[in-house]
């Protein structure tokens, strides 16, 4: 009856209106990160830790800048045909240019010209490998000095490539080039251990650029110029033999009237050329010769003055502060890499682990209502067990505690006297401590209260051995019934104590034995029963459909779901009233969530 009556008084939901446990709120965030916050924080300090190992065992890095810039270059016939003509570059050009740094012909010439094929320094740039850096972090603890090992060499690739070849693989892994923008400006970086080795790559790569575009010029204009000296030739000799050929045909034509050969229709003959026409040709090879000997003197005139569309207008200079590895970007990334982790490892550990954890598994995994929640407490002491509430009447448990009582307050099942048993599913001292405590708070308000230890494995008995008024085992054990003969009063917490001495057919643990000692017990207005835990076995709770009502005591973090189910369940098949499930060694957050939690309903008042 007690039963029905609770579930009437608490027919709202016990989660709150509108259904919310179904969304992640900002408690169970916080809840989360206050429950994982030391492997999270463990995380991070190992990812700063690895971070800092990264930088003690890599090399400093410098990076050498250098800068050039493209100038568009007008044409001369333009430049004097058209003043106010604006010719620029458009961005196919440009990533030509780019494509020309990037090039391995740059890249020889650079190589070639600081010879850095024989350059140990240069062509053994690569990153360390682990068992390097292992070695360098040995001789960093122990204080040697570092020697580092003989170059790192590919038998295969060794055979297949030659000392050039490699130093250009190098020379193009460590080269950058990028666009300033949308200007003509480009930027060359060229990193190195070496700060004055990648400040004279970086120059030697510009100085090649502006190089090569001249050496190119200087080869069209040379080839230019050659081509133009055949093709004189050329014209020359078809000038001098068409002269030739009108000269001759002048000096041998017959110039009379009536020639003897001309025929009597006067007409000429159609297959030999006339004078003019002879005359005509000389003359357009003549035009012809000096065109090209005038487009000959112009290109030789300007050929000493060939200039590059390029110049350097920021030369390297040596760096004097290292660019990788950056310290205090390392050490961010390494401490938000190990965050990650951390709620990565948490939110496994979350998932996976069956162990109650808040008041919503109690409702959504086991359709059970949660009385109350008690943060943690001085319980590991003797005198908490019964005596908590007495001396710290304000303390959390003290509290959560008048809270549980004041709901089970709510549903009055109209009997003289009220039978509470108290129960777990693992063992532990919290389930004593509730129970003591329990009766403690009823004796507090005046009203006749008694508590029966079942549990054999309980500390209460012996907790309370030396405040028993009149506890003498040896008359006990001599007593006919293990009734009022084996009730003993606790002055310091107000009620009376009665531990299950009997063993086998005279155990309080049989509903018979447990029927007839409540029947000579009704001078007694409130019966809290110290129940065995569940994990030792269902026989301890055979009493439960004897009570008004059963507690269920479950420790947060420790107790797992499935044998909380188990209790609730095996319970339900003896048909024994449930009370609720209290929630124990919860944190003073959780404090904050049960009254959000119960601006649902009207808050149960302790009595």
């Amino acid at each position: 009856m007690l039963e029905r009556q609770w579930a009437a008084a608490t027919a709202r939901d016990w989660r709150g209106s509108g259904g919310s446990a179904e969304f992640v709120n900002l408690s169970d965030i916080l809840s989360f990160f206050s429950r994982y916050i030391v492997s999270i924080l463990l995380c991070a300090l190992v990812g700063v830790v690895g971070a800092s190992l990264y930088l003690a065992t890599s090399d400093r890095i410098f990076t050498a800048r250098t800068q050039i810039l493209i100038e568009p270059k007008l044409p001369q016939f333009m430049q004097q045909q058209m003043v106010e003509v604006h010719l620029s570059l458009d961005t196919a050009q440009i990533e030509s240019q780019l494509a020309l740094l990037r090039s391995q012909k740059i890249a020889m010439m650079v190589i070639d010209e600081l010879d850095l094929a024989h350059n140990p320094a240069f062509v053994d740039m690569g990153g360390l490998r682990l068992g390097e850096r292992l070695e360098k972090l040995r001789s960093l603890i122990t204080g040697t000095p570092y020697r580092p090992g003989p170059a790192r060499v590919d038998e295969a690739q060794d055979e297949a490539l030659t000392p050039q070849q490699k130093a250009a693989e190098v020379f193009a892994g460590n080269l950058d080039v990028q666009r300033v923008g949308v200007s003509y400006a480009i930027d060359i970086h060229f990193k190195s251990p070496d700060p004055a080795l990648a400040a004279r790559i970086a120059n030697a790569t510009a100085d090649a650029f502006v190089r090569e575009q001249m050496e190119n010029r200087a080869a069209s204009a040379r080839e230019g110029v050659a081509w133009l000296e055949k093709r004189i030739d050329e014209a020359g000799a078809q000038m001098n033999k068409a002269t030739q050929v009108a000269q001759e045909f002048r000096a041998t034509y017959d110039y009379r009237v009536d020639r003897p050969d001309q025929a009597p229709t006067g007409e000429a003959r159609a297959d030999v050329p006339t004078l003019e026409q002879l005359e005509v040709a000389a003359e357009t090879y003549r035009k012809m010769y000096e065109s090209l000997l005038a487009a000959y003197t112009s290109a030789v005139n300007q050929q000493p003055f060939l200039i590059a569309n390029s110049r350097v207008i920021t030369p390297a200079v040596q760096p004097m502060v290292q660019s990788h590895p950056r310290k205090r970007l390392t050490l961010i990334f390494g401490a938000f890499a190990g965050l990650m982790l951390g709620v990565g490892v948490a939110f496994v550990r979350h998932s996976l682990d069956r162990t109650l954890r808040t008041p919503r598994q109690i409702g959504e995994e086991l359709g059970l209502v949660c009385t109350g929640e008690l943060p943690h407490s001085g319980l590991r002491k003797a005198a908490g067990l019964c005596e908590e509430v007495i001396r710290h009447p304000h303390s959390p448990f003290s509290m959560g505690l008048r809270g549980a009582r004041a709901v089970i307050s709510l549903a009055d099942s109209g009997k003289p006297r009220l039978c509470i048993g108290v129960t777990a599913a693992l063992p532990g001292q919290v389930k004593s401590a509730v129970a003591g405590n329990l009766a403690a708070l009823y004796a507090a308000s005046g009203v006749p209260t008694l508590l029966i230890d079942l549990d054999a494995q309980s500390t209460l008995t012996k907790a309370l051995q030396g405040s028993l008024v009149g506890f003498d085992p040896k008359c006990q054990a001599a007593a006919a019934h293990p009734g009022a003969a084996a009730v003993r009063s606790v002055p310091s917490a107000g009620f009376d104590f009665m531990a299950n001495e009997e063993r086998g057919t005279g155990s309080l643990t049989l509903p018979a034995n447990m029927q007839d000692l409540l029947g000579t017990l009704d001078r007694y207005k409130v019966i809290v029963v110290d129940l065995p835990a569940y994990e030792y076995g269902a026989d301890g709770l055979l009493v439960c459909p004897l009570l008004d009502g059963v507690m269920v005591v479950a420790e947060s973090g420790s107790t797992p779901l499935d044998s909380l189910a188990d209790l609730a369940r095996t319970l339900r098949i003896a048909n024994a009233p449930i009370l609720g499930v209290l929630l124990a060694h919860r944190r003073r957050l959780a404090r904050l969530r049960v009254r959000r939690r119960s601006s649902g309903r009207p808050a149960p008042r302790p009595a």
